[in-house]
This record gives C-alpha cells, structure tokens and sequence, in this order.
C-alpha cells in the first residue's frame, strides 16, 4: 500500500460537503476503509446512497432515526462517546438511507467497500460486546460493537476504545499490513478522536514497518483523524485527567474478515 500524504487530518482538514469528517477510499489513498461524521442540528435530515460500500450508523452524540430499504429504525444513541455505549443500525451496499434527528446530534458513518449486499440491520446496545483490555495505565474499554466475530458485515471492522486520562492504549505498538495466513491481516485503518473536554488532548505514534512507511507522532484532539495505512502503530495515550475516546475503523483485502495482528518484537505485552 501506498502511504497517503498526510497522516493526521486535524478537525476541519478532512471536511467535505455535509461532513465534518469525509474520508473515502480515494482521498486516504487506499482502497477500502472509510469514515464520515456529520452534525446535524435539531429537526435536520440527511440522505445518503450507499453505493458499493457498506456502512454503520453510530451516534456519538444524540439520537436519530434511519430510513432504509422500507424499514424504520429508531436509534435511542447517547448524550455522548464517554456517557454509555450506543444502538446503531447496519446500511448494505446499494441502498438509499436517511438519518433524522428531531434533536440534533453528531454521527459516525463508518464505512467499506465491499462484495456481497447483506440485509439491514439493527444493533442493540446491550448487546455490543464489551471488555477491558490492558492492566494498570494500560487499561481501557473496547466496545466491539462491529468487530469481526461480534457483527456480520462483509468487510467492515469496527469498534470503539476508551482509554482513561493518563493511560496509553494501542499498546503494545502492532500492525496489519502483511498476508500471513493465520497470523496477520492486512487492514487499513482510521482512528476518529473525541476528548473528554475542549481542551483534551492525547497523542499517536505510528512507526515504519518497512523502509519508507508511515511514521507519526502526532498530539490529537477533539475532531482529528489519523490514517494507518501501514505500519507500527501505538501507542494512543490519553492526557492525565480527560478520557479520551477513538472510533476504529478497519477493512482490507483479504478473503477472510479478521484482525490479526503482530506485536511489535521490542515489546511482548499482549494487549493491543
């Protein structure tokens, strides 16, 4: 794969038409991982046409209603990312989705490029599969709300990660981007970042795997994106006193839909 140009897209860098965040295949410089959120304020609608993607609608802060192939789902959401976990709704390829929001509210479209059209459907909060991950500063909490065993979808990866103020996740630093059958995955991979506060803040390392790769050391805040096209990434460490929040999304190539990971041979720390 091809590193894209820019790895970090502050809030606002990755805007386009209704998005706050726009990332699709083509302007990441890869082929199947995408991410959009839009905000949409009290009383507004938004359609979309999914063409040859699949994609989640996951509320990070509020509540809507999503139209789709002749079904009403009503996605009860939450007052935001770090309150509780969230319903969300599963959009296939080839279909025509509209979102409203009678009280306003910011949603995540997480999105891949995919084959096969499978049927709407709706995700129930509590049944999103939760774990703590990670001992002492290296605890968080994984929502794995689309993770490859916990959700069908065709291609699509994707879960959420809370990493308390002052602990690091994406630890130990681990990667996907080579086929090894039964031991890695290749998966291209977004993070979207919320804080606990205004002035939040944590930080993202990513380091080359290979001559030439992606490398990053990046401070994130409210809104920002970092793209992970190849590479070592981790750790994501959170500022001491505010949580910080990021939604994973992942997809790849291969025939099977897994995340399989290396750990990086400097740490042996299992905790990714």
């Amino acid at each position: 794969m091809t590193a894209p140009r820019r790895l970090h897209l502050p809030a606002g860098a990755a805007a386009r038409g209704p998005y706050s965040v726009d990332i699709e295949p083509v302007l990441a410089g890869w082929e199947h991982s995408a991410l959009r959120v839009i905000e949409l304020p009290p009383g507004a609608e938004h359609a979309f046409d999914s063409a040859d993607s699949e994609w989640v609608v996951l509320p990070l802060a509020g509540a809507c209603t999503v139209r789709l192939d002749g079904e009403i789902f009503e996605l009860h959401g939450r007052a935001s990312v770090f309150a509780a976990g969230s319903d969300f709704v599963y959009v296939p390829r080839d279909a025509h989705a509209q979102i409203a929001s009678g009280a306003g509210g910011r949603f995540a479209l997480a999105g891949a490029k995919c084959e096969r059209r499978l049927p709407a459907r709706y995700g129930p909060a509590p049944e999103v599969p939760v774990e703590t991950r990670g001992s002492g500063n290296r605890t968080r909490t994984v929502r794995n709300f689309a993770a490859a065993d916990a959700f069908p979808c065709d291609r699509l990866i994707a879960v959420e990660v809370i990493t308390p103020g002052g602990n690091w996740s994406s630890y130990p630093p681990h990667k996907h981007d080579e086929d090894r059958p039964g031991t890695e995955s290749v998966l291209e991979e977004i993070y979207y970042y919320e804080t606990e506060a205004p002035h939040g803040y944590g930080y993202q390392r990513i380091s080359p795997s290979r001559p030439g790769g992606a490398d990053l050391l990046a401070e994130v805040r409210h809104g920002d994106a970092v793209l992970v096209p190849d590479g070592w990434h981790g750790p994501s460490i959170a500022r001491p006193g505010h949580a910080l929040y990021y939604l994973n999304v992942m997809a790849g190539p291969g025939p099977e839909r897994a995340w399989r990971i290396s750990f990086h041979p400097d740490h042996t720390e299992g905790y990714a």
